[in-house]
């Protein structure tokens, strides 16, 4: 438990999110960064959060549903998205697949495919692709999470900064009109950010439902995104925001 009101304070913070930069957490308490790495030792000596490379998680915070929960949301829009963006990939190509449940269901849409060389840190995508077709299939390592079955972390970082892949596939937790693609959680985002810079296409595959949601997480500069498939067209801001970005927006048909 904190004690101190320093550490109550930056505790308060996390509990909204569960994660954060310390950055972040520095300008929200008008403090330095180095008392926030100070504090942050304490806490994690008491337990209460894990350090990770530039950035707090709380312990045992999980508002997020599981993986599964998330997989039975919307399946009908997350199929057309993974059918329509298993057709801009070709036998043979190499891309990432990210541990987000709209992802999965691009896997299962390329499970037809063949001679795919797959980078993944999900189990689901590991279980929908490999031993399949002549596809070659790399998981990250690390220990997986039991809520999702993803790995994270530096081994995993490590991992996949070894390839140089022609897609990134992705999911994100919400869409927003002034900050773009947002996630729950500080880990996948930095996995995101990592792959995306080994990728030479990033797409995300996100369903209507995330467009205006909040979450508390920033992927980065929207641009980093060539396109974001979808099923339905997003709201005028939200548009307005990625097409200014460079995002090329794809609907899938119904």
């Amino acid at each position: 438990m904190p004690t101190s009101p320093r550490d109550r304070e930056i505790v308060d913070l996390l509990n909204a999110s569960g994660s954060a930069r310390i950055g972040d957490v520095a300008r929200r308490l008008s403090v330095t960064e180095e008392t926030i790495r100070r504090a942050a030792k304490r806490l994690e000596a008491a337990g209460t959060v894990t350090r990770v490379h530039g950035g707090l998680l709380l312990k045992d915070w999980g508002p997020e549903p599981s993986f599964a929960q998330r997989f039975a949301l919307n399946p009908l829009a997350k199929r057309r998205i993974a059918a329509h963006l298993a057709g801009m990939i070709s036998d043979g190509a190499s891309l990432f697949l990210d541990v987000g449940s709209t992802t999965a269901y691009v896997a299962q849409a390329l499970r037809q495919h063949r001679e795919l060389l797959v980078v993944t840190n999900s189990l689901a995508v590991a279980q929908a692709l490999a031993s399949r077709n002549g596809n070659r299939l790399f998981m990250a390592g690390g220990e997986l999470r039991s809520h999702d079955g993803g790995a994270f972390g530096d081994e995993a970082l490590a991992f996949v900064r070894q390839f140089q892949v022609q897609f990134a596939v992705l999911s994100a937790a919400a869409v927003d009109a002034r900050a773009g693609f947002l996630l729950h959680d500080l880990r996948e985002a930095e996995f995101s950010r990592t792959i995306i810079r080994h990728a030479a296409q990033s797409i995300i595959a996100a369903d209507a439902s995330k467009f205006g949601r909040s979450a508390p997480i920033c992927l980065g500069d929207p641009a980093a995104i060539h396109r974001l498939v979808t099923d339905a067209a997003p709201p005028a801001d939200i548009a307005a925001l990625l097409t200014g970005a460079g995002v090329e927006i794809s609907l899938a048909p119904r």
